[in-house]
């Protein structure tokens, strides 16, 4: 039997980040029942509102980004000025009644404004307070601005990135996808609030939690700890197991300049590509280093680079040796795997990604569209207890 509303239901978050790290976060949490809370200052807000291409073109939605409709679904919006004393009360009102909070300011800045976690536990002493910062609440780089690029090069990830050239003078590639802003500033912070909340529903006890993005970066650079452990550095970029240092792991070209991804790194799979191309030659091979490892790869680029993708697609999908079409994104939207998986959903006229997590007792339920600025306000305020005066009176004074 499946149950409506999701597992998160009765879960009231409170949400002041922006911009990416935060805002996914939360809209995971609202795509799992809680009832998140918007917060956004009374002058631009989140500033992901006019950010990237198509932020005027979007008819009845207040001019928003496509962006932020992406990451902010499922979401109510509350404009509050948190540097107005009444604001400062709205918040802590709202506040005793949340279960969740999180902010990605800078150190120190909630406990100058007088919303920060020692004045919320005051009040709520089960509160889950999350902080997302680039390097933490302590450390000399505490205070530091950056964004995801600098967290990948601080924790010794950007390094690793990139092609092999055989003299260690290419630069570093920078991924389009932001891993510090997403593992480290969306998925690591709930973790810790769902253990944290979990914890406070048994013991009454709420936690301060500090992600920083850098940290969750650095935890998960595994494969270069285990090398720099053994060696003392890590392999040079783009030369060790998994970043094109041997034949059966890497990107090959084929003749229409596309490219096909191997990750044949278990002899089974690297034994039955050799065997599909005819190469036996090549099957003791797959994991060789050095001029052998080298000799190796160019014959199987070479082989490769012969014929176009569409001529290997289908003999790689039929011989199931974990070789792929590296695709644009375009093209794997439409991916009968992906289709299939129903990772496109359209809410709000918009398409954009489901879940990627399917839960069997909780199937996702139409989802609403992220919301104008300011929209909820009153509906929000009125379900904490204020009265319609109230309310009239903090719009005239511009505090909502």
């Amino acid at each position: 039997m499946t149950k409506a509303g999701g597992p998160l239901a009765g879960l009231r978050v409170l949400d002041l980040t922006r911009l990416l790290p935060g805002p996914v976060a939360t809209m995971h949490l609202g795509d799992l029942g809680a009832e998140v809370i918007k917060i956004e200052d009374t002058g631009a807000g989140d500033y992901a509102r006019a950010m990237g291409p198509g932020t005027h073109a979007v008819a009845g939605r207040g001019g928003d980004s496509l962006f932020f409709r992406m990451v902010n679904r499922n979401k109510k919006s509350l404009r509050l000025d948190l540097k107005q004393a009444a604001g400062v009360e709205v918040f802590m009102r709202l506040a005793e009644d949340a279960d969740v909070i999180f902010e990605s300011f800078r150190p120190g800045v909630v406990d100058k404004l007088g919303i920060g976690y020692e004045a919320v536990r005051a009040v709520n002493p089960r509160i889950v307070y999350c902080a997302i910062t680039g390097y933490g609440q302590t450390g000399p780089w505490a205070e530091l601005a950056g964004h995801d690029i600098n967290f990948l090069a601080t924790a010794g990830l950007l390094d690793q990135i990139g092609t092999h050239d055989g003299n260690g003078s290419s630069a570093p590639a920078v991924p389009n996808l932001q891993i510090g802003d997403l593992l480290g500033g969306a998925l690591t912070p709930l973790v810790g609030v769902l253990a944290a909340v979990i914890g406070a529903k048994a013991s009454g006890r709420g936690s301060y939690i500090d992600v920083a993005m850098t940290d969750a970066v650095l935890a998960h650079t595994l494969f270069p700890l285990v090398t720099t452990l053994m060696y003392g550095q890590p392999a040079p970029r783009g030369a060790d197991l998994l970043t094109g240092g041997v034949p059966c792991y890497g990107v090959y070209r084929t003749a229409d300049d596309r490219y096909l991804a191997v990750g044949a790194l278990e002899p089974k799979f690297w034994q039955v590509l050799c065997a599909t191309l005819e190469r036996p030659d090549l099957a003791p091979h797959g994991l060789a280093t050095g001029e052998e490892g080298a000799r190796v790869k160019r014959d199987l680029a070479d082989l490769l680079a012969s014929k176009p993708l569409s001529h290997w697609a289908p003999i790689f999908a039929a011989a199931d040796c974990c070789v792929t079409p590296v695709l644009r994104l375009d093209e794997a939207l439409k991916h009968p795997q992906l289709t299939a998986r129903r990772m496109l959903a359209e809410v709000g006229g918009l398409p954009q990604y489901a879940p990627p997590f399917k839960l069997s007792a909780w199937p996702w339920p139409a989802a609403t569209p992220a919301p104008a600025a300011g929209a909820d306000s009153d509906a929000v305020l009125a379900a904490a207890g204020f009265a319609a005066k109230e309310i009239a009176a903090l719009r005239d004074a511009r505090v909502i």
